[in-house]
């Protein structure tokens, strides 16, 4: 077998990266994509938007064309699931922004002083102590992309026909809920 018949095998942390990477880029799409499936869903036109993000982004093998298109009512109502997943979505993507911005790019943000800062009094402290305690809350946001993105690729393959778990919309609306506490108690807290 030459080199280049042999398969390629990648990492386990390879794969968990690639899957984080696509994931954050999924979710982020997922609310300009609903938006445009809730003015588009009298046409039928959402569908295919919503399996090419399945398969592109995600890398997920296309499913088989269901025999009949879904109703007007199932595009309409997987695009509000969809938008409030997409608005879930924000908080991770923004505990990334915000990790580049206070953990990676801390020094060049925050010109001081760095007495009362973690990791102070010095500018390298104060740095590296907001780098440290960002990386824990970074891969944890990752890991809530990951799954929004898994419980919308669920969804989306219940418009191709496929059968939905009974806990999905449920699940699907209390991250809903979640969300919207998690946010009020921030916005109270600041």
């Amino acid at each position: 077998m030459s080199a280049t018949a042999q398969p390629i095998i990648r990492s386990r942390p390879y794969r968990l990266a690639r899957l984080a990477g696509r994931s954050l880029v999924y979710c982020a799409t997922l609310i300009p994509v609903a938006l445009l499936a809730l003015v588009t869903a009298p046409l039928g036109g959402p569908v295919a938007r919503w399996r090419s993000l399945r398969t592109r982004l995600l890398g997920l093998p296309p499913t088989a064309a269901p025999g009949r298109r879904p109703g007007f009512v199932a595009v309409l109502g997987h695009a509000v699931l969809s938008l409030l997943l997409g608005a879930v979505a924000l908080l991770p993507l923004g505990v990334e922004l915000l990790m580049v911005l206070r953990g990676v790019l801390y020094g060049v943000v925050d010109s001081g002083p760095y007495d009362n800062s973690w990791g102070g009094p010095t500018r390298s402290g104060a740095w590296l102590a907001h780098f440290l305690v960002g990386l824990p809350l970074a891969a944890a946001g990752l890991a809530a992309l990951i799954g929004i993105a898994a419980v919308h690729q669920r969804l989306t393959a219940g418009l191709d026909g496929e059968p939905r778990p009974p806990w999905l919309i449920p699940i699907t609306l209390l991250m809903a809920l979640a969300g919207a506490l998690l946010f009020v108690a921030w916005t109270h807290q600041i």
